[in-house]
This record gives C-alpha cells, sequence and structure tokens, in this order.
C-alpha cells in the first residue's frame, strides 16, 4: 500500500490502481479478499488483527479457502493439510514447500481439472472443515475449560527468531525452534497470546559445503509477498508502521502478520523508503555479527514490537522476554509509566517486574548478550528524557555484578532486574543460571532459588512423523495431540506388539535415506563428481543398518568431534561385517566461528575417504525440514555437549517421540527423562575431571556404549526380524518421554507458574 500527500490510502492490486478514501476502500478490497481481518469468533482468548494481501490468486470460486489455509500456518502442524497442497500439483510443493509460491504458480486450466477431481473435492471440504472447527473452537480450548471463569488480558511473547517451517527463515536453530513451538502449543491450548519478533529479509545463511568441505554461506533476498505472512494494519486501517529513536534519527519499522493457527506473530520490517540506507538493513540478517548493529536489531524488537502492540490498542497484561534480546522492551515500558512527578527507578522497576517473566537459555556468561559501556551510552543518551531516568541510572540496570560503573551493558541483567519470575529451560540449566546470576536478583521463590525451571518441549504434532502419528491415534487416541496432560493413555504404546512399532520406525527411516540420497546427489553434482559417482550415491546407507544422527548447530562445547576421536575404533564399528552402524550429520557453524566451520570441514572430509564413503555423510543446509526427517528417522540420536552447557536440547526430545532411542550426556533436559530403560547415558554427571581429561574420558564411554549396548540390542532380532528388546526401548521413549516433554506442557507450565500468578496480580493492583 502507498499513501499519497493527502494520507489517502492506495490499493495497487495485480491489475489495476486506484485511490479511495478508506471507508470505501477496505468495503471494495474485502470484495476482493485483500483487506482481510483475521477472521474468527468473537472472544477473550482471540486477538484480531487487520492484514493487508496484495497476492491475488485468481482461485476458482469452489477453492476459495485454499487461501484463508495458505496464510495459517496452522497447515505446518496439520498432515491432512500439508497432504491437500501438496496434492495440487507435487512437482510445484516439492520445489517450495510454500503454499503462497505453490498457488502463485498454478495455471488456471490445473484448477479447472482439481475442481472436477471428486476425491480431490472430498479432501478440500474435509481440510477446510477441521480448520474451521479449530479456529472456531470459541469456548472448547483447553485453556477456557481449565479457567472458565478467566477475564484478565494478553499474554505478549517476544523472541528474536521463530521456527515455524523452513518457508519461514526466520530462525536459526534452537531458540527459534522452541519459540515456533510455544506459540503453536499457545494456540493449540487456546491462551490469549500475541508473539513479536523480527522478519529478516535475507534471514539466516544458507549452507553450502564445498567439494574440499569449506562451509560457504548465502544470504537469499526474500520477497515478502510470496511467504505466508500479510501486512498488519492499524484499527484505522493503515500500514502499521511504528518509530524507534535511535541515536541522530528515527527509524521506521512495518509490522508484518505470520498466523499461527489462533495465535498472531507480528513481525517488524525496516526495509522502508522511508529509512535512511544506512537502517533499512537493521532487519536484514538475524543474528548479524556488528556489534552496534545487533543493539539497533534489539532496539527494533524490544522497544519497536511494544510500540506496534501499543498502536494496536493491546496492552498485555504479562510480558514474556523469551532470551535477553528483546529486553530493551522495559525501556519502552518504563517510558510509557512515566508521570508527571517522577518516581524512584527502584519503584518503576518493580512495577515493570510484576507483569514480566524472563526466560533464560544460555548458561555461558560470555554467550550472555551485553555491548560496550561506550556504545550503550550513545543509546540510552537517547532513551532517558523519554523515560524521565538519567543515563546512568538506565545503565545501572545492565550491570553484571557489582563493580565498577563503566561495565558492558548486559540485557540479561536488564532482564532479570525487571522481572518478577526468571526460569532456566531445564532443571540444570536452571541451577547453572542460578548460580551465575543469584546475586542480581533480590526476591526469591518459596523454593530458594531466584531462578525457576520449565523444562523446554517440543510441538509433537509438528515433529512426529506420519507413521508414528498413526501408531499413535491407534494406542492412544484421535485426540492423542490434545490429551497430554493424561499420561495413563500413552502407556497403551507399552502394549502394541513390536512388529506395529518397527514397521512404524522402518517406514520413517526409509524416507529419510531416500532424501538423504537426493540431497547427496544434488551436493555431489553441484561439486562436479562424475557420473558414475553420482549413481554410485544409490548405494549410501543401507535401512538395516544401525543409523546414528548427529544434528545441531556446530559450536565446540556441542563437541561434534567427540565421536570421530578415535578413528581406528570408530572405523571397526562403521566396517564390521555382521554388524555394522552408519551416521548421518548436519549443521552449521555460525560464520564468525572458525573453529565451528574447520570441524564440519574435518567430518566432511573424513566422509570421503574410502573406507567411510556412504556410510558416513554430512548433509549441507540443516534446517528444519532435514531436522524433522532425521528425528523421525534415525535409529539413535546423539549428544555430546560438555555438561552444563546445553541449555535444554530439544531435538532429543523430537527424536525420543518417534521411538529414537537417545545416546547422550547427561547435560540439558537427558538428567530430567533417562531412566536406564529409554536410551543411554554417556559418561557421568559430575566426573571431576580437567577438560582434556573429560573428553577422552567421555569418548571412551561413547565408544563401549556402541560397542556393548547399543549395536548388540539393535541387531539382536527374534525369528521376524523385530529387535524386541529395542522396540521395547523405542515404545518407552515414546510413552514416557512424548507427553512429558511436549510444548503443551512446558505451555502449561508457564501459565500455572507465571502467566497465571502474574495476571491474578495484575488484577488485584
Amino acid at each position: 500500500m502507498l499513501r499519497n500527500s493527502c494520507g489517502v490510502d492506495r490499493i495497487r492490486t495485480s491489475t489495476n490502481s486506484f485511490e479511495l478514501c478508506l471507508p470505501i476502500v477496505a468495503i471494495y478490497c474485502r470484495r476482493l479478499q485483500i483487506y482481510r481481518g483475521i477472521h474468527l469468533p468473537d472472544s477473550e482468548e482471540v486477538i484480531q488483527i487487520p492484514s493487508l494481501q496484495y497476492v491475488d490468486f485468481k482461485l476458482p470460486p469452489e477453492l476459495h479457502r485454499l487461501q484463508d489455509l495458505a496464510y495459517n500456518l496452522w497447515w505446518t502442524w496439520n498432515f491432512a493439510a500439508r497432504e491437500l497442497l501438496s496434492s495440487i500439483d507435487r512437482s510445484t510443493w516439492a520445489r517450495y514447500h510454500n503454499p503462497v509460491e505453490l498457488l502463485l504458480n498454478i495455471d488456471l486450466s490445473h484448477w479447472e481439472t482439481l475442481v472436477q477431481d471428486e476425491s480431490f473435492m472430498a479432501k478440500y471440504a474435509e481440510v477446510v472443515r477441521a480448520f474451521d472447527t479449530y479456529m472456531n473452537a470459541r469456548r472448547e480450548t483447553w485453556f477456557r475449560r481449565t479457567y472458565p471463569d478467566f477475564d484478565g488480558g494478553r499474554i505478549a511473547y517476544f523472541s528474536m527468531e521463530y521456527g515455524m517451517h523452513p518457508s519461514l527463515a526466520i530462525y536459526s536453530g534452537g531458540l527459534g525452534v522452541l519459540s515456533g513451538d510455544h506459540c503453536k502449543s499457545a494456540s493449540d491450548l487456546g491462551l490469549p497470546f500475541i508473539a513479536v519478533g523480527l522478519l529478516y529479509r535475507l534471514g539466516y545463511f544458507r549452507q553450502t559445503v564445498d567439494a574440499d568441505g569449506i562451509q560457504q554461506h548465502i544470504y537469499p533476498a526474500y520477497d515478502f509477498q510470496r511467504l505466508p505472512i500479510r501486512q498488519a494494519l492499524s484499527p484505522q486501517g493503515r500500514e502499521l508502521i511504528v518509530k524507534i529513536e535511535l541515536p541522530g534519527r528515527s527509524v521506521a519499522a512495518q509490522a508484518w502478520i505470520a498466523q499461527v493457527g489462533r495465535v498472531p506473530l507480528l513481525l517488524l520490517d525496516t526495509d522502508l523508503p522511508e529509512n535512511d540506507p544506512a537502517d533499512r538493513p537493521i532487519t536484514n540478517m538475524l543474528y548479524v555479527r556488528g556489534r552496534e548493529m545487533r543493539l539497533t536489531q534489539e532496539a527494533v524488537l524490544g522497544i519497536g514490537g511494544a510500540r506496534a502492540l501499543e498502536e494496536l490498542g493491546i496492552q498485555p497484561a504479562v510480558w514474556h522476554i523469551n532470551e535477553g534480546h528483546s529486553a530493551l522492551l522495559q525501556i519502552h515500558r518504563l517510558a510509557r509509566g512515566k508521570s508527571g512527578r517522577r518516581g524512584p527507578l527502584a519503584a518503576a522497576i518493580e512495577t515493570l517486574g510484576a507483569t514480566t517473566v524472563f526466560t533464560t537459555h544460555t548458561p555461558v556468561p560470555a554467550g550472555n548478550e551485553q555491548f560496550d559501556y561506550a556504545l550503550a551510552h550513545q543509546y540510552f543518551d537517547v532513551w532517558s528524557d523519554s523515560t524521565g531516568y538519567s543515563t546512568e541510572q538506565l545503565l545501572g540496570l545492565g550491570r553484571a555484578d557489582h563493580g565498577a560503573s563503566h561495565q558492558p551493558f548486559n540485557l540479561t541483567a536488564l532482564a532479570l532486574r525487571s522481572s518478577s519470575y526468571a526460569n532456566g529451560v531445564s532443571r540444570l540449566n536452571a541451577a547453572v543460571a542460578d548460580r551465575m546470576w543469584r546475586h542480581l536478583v533480590s526476591k526469591l521463590p518459596k523454593a530458594g532459588a531466584a531462578i525457576d525451571s520449565i523444562t523446554n518441549g517440543v510441538h509433537l504434532r509438528t515433529w512426529v512423523g506420519p507413521e508414528m502419528q498413526s501408531l499413535l491415534t491407534r494406542a492412544v487416541g484421535v485426540d492423542w495431540a490434545e490429551t497430554q496432560d493424561d499420561i495413563d493413555p500413552w502407556n497403551k504404546l507399552l502394549e502394541l506388539p513390536a512388529a506395529y512399532i518397527w514397521r512404524a520406525h522402518m517406514a520413517q527411516k526409509e524416507r529419510l535415506i531416500r532424501f538423504c540420497r537426493e540431497r547427496l546427489r544434488d551436493q555431489y553434482a553441484r561439486h562436479g563428481r562424475s557420473p558414475k559417482e553420482l549413481r554410485a550415491v544409490v548405494g549410501f546407507l543401507d535401512p538395516e543398518v544401525l543409523t546414528v544422527g548427529f544434528a545441531r548447530r556446530f559450536a565446540t562445547y556441542k563437541r561434534a568431534g567427540l565421536l570421530f576421536s578415535d578413528l581406528h575404533r570408530l572405523r571397526a564399528l562403521i566396517n564390521h561385517a555382521e554388524r555394522p552402524i552408519q551416521i548421518v550429520l548436519a549443521g552449521k557453524a555460525h560464520p564468525a566461528d572458525r573453529p565451528g566451520q574447520e570441524l564440519i570441514q574435518y567430518i566432511f572430509n573424513l566422509s570421503q575417504e574410502a573406507e567411510l564413503k556412504g556410510r558416513v555423510v554430512f548433509l549441507e543446509n540443516y534446517d528444519m525440514r532435514i531436522g524433522r526427517m532425521l528425528v523421525q528417522g534415525c535409529d539413535v540420536w546423539l549428544n555430546t555437549p560438555k555438561r552444563p552447557q546445553e541449555a535444554c536440547g530439544t531435538s532429543g526430545q523430537k527424536a525420543a517421540a518417534n521411538g529414537v532411542l537417545n545416546c547422550s550426556i547427561l547435560d540439558g533436559w537427558w538428567p530430567e527423562a533417562f531412566d536406564g530403560t529409554n536410551g543411554w547415558a554417556i559418561g557421568e554427571a559430575n566426573p571431576s575431571l580437567e577438560d582434556w581429561q573429560l573428553d577422552q574420558f567421555e569418548a571412551r564411554s561413547l565408544y563401549q556404549t556402541l560397542e556393548e549396548k547399543i549395536v548388540p540390542t539393535f541387531y539382536e532380532r527374534d525369528e521376524s526380524g523385530v529387535p524386541i528388546d529395542w522396540t521395547a526401548m523405542m515404545k518407552r521413549s515414546i510413552a514416557g518421554i512424548g507427553p512429558q516433554f511436549s510444548s503443551h506442557r512446558m505451555v502449561r507450565d508457564y501459565l500455572r507458574k507465571a502467566y497465571m500468578p502474574l495476571m491474578n496480580q495484575d488484577s488485584k493492583n
């Protein structure tokens, strides 16, 4: 939408351009299905944000609801919806995995064919019916059933990244996927929830690995009109644009909406013509290296996000700061809380804290976001007047200790000082964070810890494979994903015949191996390999061989190289004549992480050796799609971080819910789940060793566990070829870990421990 000098909105469609006064524009565009609100029922939980859609899909009237499906990310966790979209044109869907791109690339003649296809139309009607039932749940959601008299406000959730689906590339890894799963469960459970983030024009980098194993970084520019998002509009029907004051200028940010089921995700974009060319790239890249650019990003996220909610008339009852990146929203709230007579800063911060939840994920002091004093001073000089407090007073909120005044400004310190509830993302992570930050927190909960624990979980419908979902439906019931608060029905899995779970697992494993071969063939073709070498890829990986998966960010503390520390022993395992293993790896190293990139190169080059080729493979460009394939299809999920530096490690939870057995260091979530019957532990919980000794000790433990426990159990078969003891462990993994480490349980924990207590407190003040 463009705006002329008189302030009249001009809407541009694919066929014409016109200028009208706003009410007429709204009527006209509703007819064109361009100016769109979120058509949800009237209820306290629903947050309705009007939005503008540029794209005209030219759908036949019989299929007009495909537009609603395309622009609601509900399809990302509904298998029937994805199957419907895929069946429109399988080659186009395989190319994009994006319903907006799909609908833009379908010819009119093809639509006419589909309308005449009775099977397709029946499938379409069924999916639309399921979508409407979900969106119109009204008072049947879990939240409304549990809190029937709720009359509180909204929960605003801020995060630097969101992993919803590969088609919306605004995530890098675990933090973003966790944020996406949080939103999906908030939608499923029916919480009054809105999320806020940034819309990255270049996203996080796409990774390629060249023929020498060197990681290359590619930043494709995304066309927002081809993504499943819409421009947000203000209540007055204009583009929702907010201003953020930065040193020497004001930067504009435009809001977009990604609808996540019932939950709107508000995304801010600074790539606007009215901004100075030097400011337009602020939201270009996730986790940009430059420190000042990172600070401006976090100002747009925190201050700009809070202002966008204000423009929409949304006054959250609870503000959830997910990691310190968005903590600057408290500066905006301080400014809005300023009265004619300024009160003490401590009192103002206490008022903010009464409605603020903070989640910390980083158990390493250096990993928490901070900025040099001189740089921070420039920015807080700008924000000081609006808050009514001096620059030094504001900078003091970000001091990480009680030492010299000219310390770096630490966003975790700001978040902790200005929240009344703080948590880590596993019990171990919370204990580590409590030791790190206890000196900053004066008010302690009853348990005696300054930082509580709410262990992360995963959204099961997103991550559990189709065959395992069918098995869960058969054993637990059709509503298995909606009844995760009751674990008793999940124990019915233990009664299933071993052959059933093995058959489902093998179907997912075979799909993974087909996927790996396709990816590797494309990768090797780009390297210039010969046709003979490309044909040989069809023999890479064997569905009958024990498959170990390792996929995560290649930060050095995650120790992807631990499995390769004794190559003689590893080669013996891989090349065993009767009981071999094979390994599939994936992961990105940050562009600034040279050691991580060198480790990728080392592993890739090992995978090209004759003794390991086709049995050790590295998949480039790790994203949610690769992750989903791996956690659904591997036999063993390997996790080797240096304890206690893993905050949680949700990929292992996704694997466990699919019956993939974890073999992990006792770090993150695994100490809470491991019981000796549902996977394996590497090493000990608290070994008293130096770092170099620890690496050797845990490498020996890993090899011994593989040789003496994992490999024999996997290859011990009954007369029908089913590994009875292995499948028994798979069933215990799914039944015991699935519901207890789901994001539904996690969100209910936040509601019980943090959201509802703070909302009730707010209602009394």
